[in-house]
């Protein structure tokens, strides 16, 4: 090699590869607010995943709670001297501050398990109608548009004063409510994606329809269905608040923040606002935390509805 090509070589900067994670990372973190999100919900699921490990006292026991610590200010000590109360106590007596951490629990996993459920079921229907289409298509549409035209709200309430309380009820009610938001995507990303070169040759090939389905036309809608779940989980967190707080959500026994909010309201014009006021600031600041990172992440997977 002569002198010029050797000066050449050590002036061009060497190429870096950037691997799809790092320059999702890149694109994701060029939001400020999306990264605040991002901290926040993380956080929040921190809080909740270690509550057995932070919380000053566990609002399961009931060897720990004493009724004459009941509806205690924020920052007033426990009868025995052993627990400040920095946010109160409720009318059993029950530490704010830990009672929210355990319902934190509830309210996010109700929420991220019915959003993954219902995704899974949705996105089945909706690529298996994008894939038959013709008169299974239509039938499986039809029903997909019946369900979105209720409520979900009423629909989860018919369907809870069948099933009855518990932390299961909750869930199967909210999946049945969630499911169609999926199938809808999923299938309008299927038609899409099954007019690409890519599946036509996969067809050329005589693979099965499973096959195609699951190894070339999934992979290929997961972006919006991801961006879908997101916001359904922060929908299945307040149609779960708004569910206890009407007495058909999870049992008192397994207190969710909607439970607590509820718990609360009795007391709230008699000046004992913390017991409601504080569940509910942490309810509305996990709701916005996952709202700011899935508004990222649809303009991330999908650059056309980048503002």
């Amino acid at each position: 090699m002569s002198a010029a090509r050797q000066d050449a070589a050590a002036a061009t900067p060497a190429m870096r590869v950037e691997t799809p994670l790092a320059r999702f990372w890149s694109e994701f973190a060029e939001s400020r607010l999306a990264l605040f999100g991002l901290a926040l919900l993380t956080l929040v699921a921190l809080i909740a995943l270690l509550a057995p490990l932070i919380a000053p006292q566990n609002p399961y026991d009931l060897n720990q709670l004493d009724i004459m610590d009941a509806r205690l200010a924020p920052g007033e000590v426990s009868g025995d001297g052993r627990i400040t109360y920095w946010l109160g106590t409720d009318g059993q007596g029950r530490d704010m501050l830990s009672a929210m951490m355990y319902g934190l629990r509830i309210s996010l996993s109700v929420g991220a398990l019915s959003a993954i459920f219902a995704m899974a079921l949705g996105t089945i229907v909706g690529l298996v109608a994008a894939w038959l289409g013709g008169r299974w298509e239509a039938v499986i549409m039809r029903i997909v548009d019946i369900q979105l035209g209720f409520p979900a709200i009423l629909v989860a309430l018919i369907l809870l004063s069948v099933l009855g309380q518990g932390v299961d009820k909750v869930l199967i009610a909210l999946v049945i409510v969630q499911w169609a938001y999926f199938a809808r995507t999923a299938r309008g990303s299927a038609l899409v994606e099954r007019r690409r070169e890519y599946i036509e040759a996969a067809s050329c090939l005589d693979l099965s329809g499973p096959r195609i389905v699951l190894r070339h036309l999934l992979p290929n809608c997961l972006p919006p269905l991801i961006v879908i779940a997101t916001i359904q989980v922060a929908e299945a967190i307040a149609l779960e608040a708004t569910l206890s707080f009407l007495g058909l959500g999870v049992p008192v026994t397994e207190p969710s923040l909607g439970m607590l909010i509820a718990n609360g309201f009795n007391f709230l014009l008699s000046g004992y606002y913390w017991i409601s006021v504080f569940p509910g600031l942490l309810l509305a600041v996990a709701i916005v935390a996952i709202n700011l990172v899935g508004d990222q992440l649809r303009d991330v997977l999908n650059p056309r509805l980048r503002k």
